[in-house]
C-alpha cells in the first residue's frame, strides 16, 4: 500500500514540475506577466514547493519504515 501511495505522490510531483516549467515558459520566465498577474508570481513560488513536498513524500513512502533500536529492546 505504501508503494502505491509513493507512486501516486511521485506522479503528483511530476505534474507540479511540469506545471512549473510550463508557467515559466508561457510567461517568459516571468518577464511577460500581464498587469495584475500576481498569480503567476505566486505560482512560481508555490508550484516548486508543492513538487518538493510530493517528491519528499514519495521518497519517504517508498522506503521501508525504519525501526528505532532503542525502542525495540
Amino acid at each position: 500500500m505504501r508503494r502505491i501511495l509513493a507512486g501516486i505522490a511521485a506522479l503528483v510531483c511530476a505534474f507540479w514540475i511540469f506545471y512549473t516549467i510550463r508557467l515559466l515558459v508561457v510567461t517568459g520566465f516571468l518577464t511577460r506577466v500581464r498587469p495584475g498577474g500576481g498569480g503567476a508570481r505566486i505560482g512560481a513560488i508555490v508550484f516548486p514547493l508543492l513538487a518538493l513536498f510530493f517528491g519528499w513524500a514519495a521518497r519517504r513512502l517508498w522506503r521501508p519504515p525504519t525501526t528505532d533500536v532503542a525502542t525495540t529492546t
